[in-house]
């Protein structure tokens, strides 16, 4: 079964079908939670503070980035969050929502292709 993920950011419109999941750590800054039409907030499934900082949005840095995030995906902080937005998954199209400026060098990125990796 192929899994229909798409990402956006948050603050823009967006007219994909599916569950709108927002996968930021953070609330985004400006946006009331009515306004954001969220089906789930899975804060946990964001990269921890430290990788977060550590990575700073710098391209350089993006494969590395990428490494230590799956590898986070996996550890009990994140797992369950993780097993959430998989079941998401299976069940129809998903929406991963960032806040972040450029979404394609950015946890919504390594999640979207981790949850299309994992269905092939």
């Amino acid at each position: 079964m192929d899994r229909q993920i798409t990402q956006h950011r948050v603050y823009d419109d967006s007219s994909d079908d599916g569950a709108r999941v927002l996968v930021d750590r953070l609330w985004p800054r400006g946006l009331s939670k009515d306004a954001a039409h969220l089906d789930a907030w899975l804060r946990e499934v964001a990269p921890s503070n430290e990788l977060r900082r550590w990575y700073g949005h710098d391209p350089a840095r993006y494969e590395e980035f990428r490494a230590r995030y799956l590898a986070e995906l996996e550890d009990d902080a994140h797992r369950e969050a993780a097993e959430r937005l998989r079941a998401l998954a299976d069940q129809g199209p998903v929406v991963l929502l960032t806040a972040t400026r450029d979404p394609g060098i950015s946890h919504t990125a390594v999640l979207a292709r981790w949850l299309a990796d994992e269905a092939g």
